[in-house]
């Protein structure tokens, strides 16, 4: 089993402390299907208003989203925004006791307008921010290093999100930088887009994207993300920094990692992607690392989490937390696609759960299927389309042989998974060793149990466990005289095909020896 995917499956919640930048996205959406009359510009009628916190704020619920425990350290000003951006941390469970109010500056926002034409999609069309970029005064950064203190001892890991607002001073990061490596906690840095990086000097990692490392470094980046060009970018800022890792992330080339006493850089690819709105991403990028690193799983390996993490943030409008259930999936049918839909009931767990946790129906049908036929693609089609995600349950060999008798099964278990899996209607497949699935259908709770039209509802197993639960049982008909049986049957009976005949000249032909000499006169 693929390590990343073994460690996924015994993920431990952790305890995270976030500092840096929080700010509130306000998105403004409308409709901008009219130019003003007094200016050749277009006018946004704006019909919803949503309030999400964003900056270092969205890094707290990307952490809550990957079953962290969070507290938040940062700095807002006294106004309606600050309210806004805390009640919807509290919300999410985030503690925000951390949160300094400065009465000197402003809560930073951003307010993204968003404008729909002629029932298209939704594009931003403009932004205005509010913030202030002055270094928080000496009285707001001691508060901060108080409570940094107080929560220090009860985290596993921390985060350092810089959006160069003013918070992230290098008084204080170099006093958050420090304390941790005196508690032997890690600490992980999305930098600003600076020129000087000294202020993250001993952080554990820093994640900086392509733009970023050039401008720190000043060395241009590969545009093909080759790892011996752009080591060298990474090799300047680990030495440089003291850093234990360094990650550069490089857009659709993935990221580079670099480990500090291994001298070959990993390039970690990406999955090509239909890229809708990048805000978010690093965000999700330090996020993903820093928890997986929580969870003790390898750099390799925490930087493929990362970067399937932050793959998923850029398919989402605006920023949103991708759950851990989601990002375990997509790591998980990464892997399908090398070795096929057959699951583990662990791995199985986590691509229902992730299915559950999007709105999706879990259909659920099992039986041996030996021998495919018609009968077998119509029940499973229709069973996709009571649905959204087909689980279908196989036999193993020994139950088979417990159902069928000696002779059965045909195809060996790994042979008819592989087939099974290969369906397009089939979303993951599952061995059971038990003469019925009744074990598996505990487990699953599918919202749609089924079953051909040789039962009824009140013979099927598990119905009213999944009834009880909420799901429905469906009896599919069968195609007549279509079963594994009469396949088999029919090949036995059928008698032996006879050889064709030979064409003229043939035998002749055969006659001679290939080794004869053939004169020719």
């Amino acid at each position: 089993m693929d390590p990343l995917l073994a460690a996924l499956a015994d993920w431990k919640p952790f305890r995270a402390l976030v500092i840096g930048d929080f700010m509130l996205d306000q998105l403004l959406f409308g409709s901008a299907d009219r130019l003003s009359p007094d200016a050749p510009v277009p006018v946004l009628r704006v019909t919803r208003r949503e309030d999400r916190p964003g900056g270092a704020a969205n890094l707290c619920l990307n952490l809550i989203a990957m079953h962290g425990r969070v507290t938040a350290l940062g700095v807002v000003g006294s106004d309606q925004e600050a309210v806004l951006m805390r009640t919807a941390l509290l919300q999410q469970g985030v503690d925000a006791g951390g949160i300094v109010t400065d009465h000197t500056r402003p809560t930073t926002v951003k307010r993204n307008l968003i404008g729909l034409a002629q029932g298209r999609h939704a594009q931003k069309m403009f932004r205005v921010d509010f913030e202030s970029r002055e270094p928080i005064a000496e009285s707001i950064v001691a508060r901060l290093i108080e409570a940094f203190e107080q929560a220090l001892p009860r985290v596993d890991v921390v985060c350092i999100e810089d959006y160069n607002k003013g918070v992230c001073t290098p008084l204080l990061c170099q006093e958050i930088i420090q304390r941790c490596k005196a508690a032997g906690k890690p600490v992980f840095v999305d930098p600003a887009g600076l020129e000087d990086y000294s202020k993250y000097r001993g952080a554990t990692a820093i994640t900086p994207n392509r733009t970023e490392a050039e401008r720190a470094t000043k060395l241009p980046t590969d545009d093909q993300g080759a790892p011996e060009h752009n080591a060298r970018l990474a090799e300047t800022l680990l030495a440089a920094l003291e850093l234990e890792a360094v990650v550069v992330t490089l857009d659709k080339q993935g990221a580079l990692l670099l480990v500090q006493g291994e001298d070959t850089p990993v390039p970690v690819p990406t999955v090509a992607r239909e890229v809708y709105d990048v805000t978010g991403a690093g965000d999700m990028m330090l996020a993903a690392l820093a928890a997986a690193r929580a969870n003790k799983i390898a750099w390799a390996d925490s930087v493929r989490f990362a970067n399937a993490a932050a793959g998923l943030e850029v398919e989402v409008f605006g920023v949103a937390p991708i759950p851990l259930e989601k990002i375990h999936h997509e790591l998980l049918i990464r892997h399908s696609e090398r070795s096929g839909k057959l699951r583990t009931v662990d791995e199985l767990m986590v691509q229902v759960n992730a299915a559950r946790k999007a709105g999706r129906r879990v259909v659920f049908t099992n039986g041996c299927f030996d021998v495919i036929h018609a009968g077998h693609i119509s029940l499973l089609e229709r069973s996709a389309d009571l649905g959204d995600l087909l689980v279908v349950a196989l036999n193993d060999d020994h139950s088979v042989r417990a159902l069928k008798g000696d002779g059965r099964p045909l195809n060996d278990q790994e042979h008819r998974a592989r087939v099974v899996g290969a369906l397009g209607c089939v979303d993951a497949v599952v061995l059971f060793t038990e003469e019925t699935p009744l074990r598996l259908i505990e487990t699953i709770l599918p919202d749609v149990l089924v079953k051909g039209g040789d039962y009824t509802v009140d013979t099927v197993v598990g119905a009213d466990l999944v009834k009880r639960a909420g799901g429905r049982v469906e009896i599919i008909p069968l195609i007549e005289g279509l079963s594994t049986t009469n396949t088999i049957r029919k090949m036995q009976e059928r008698p032996p095909t006879p050889a064709a005949p030979a064409p003229p000249g043939a035998a002749t032909a055969r006659a001679v020896p290939k080794s004869r000499k053939v004169e020719h006169k």
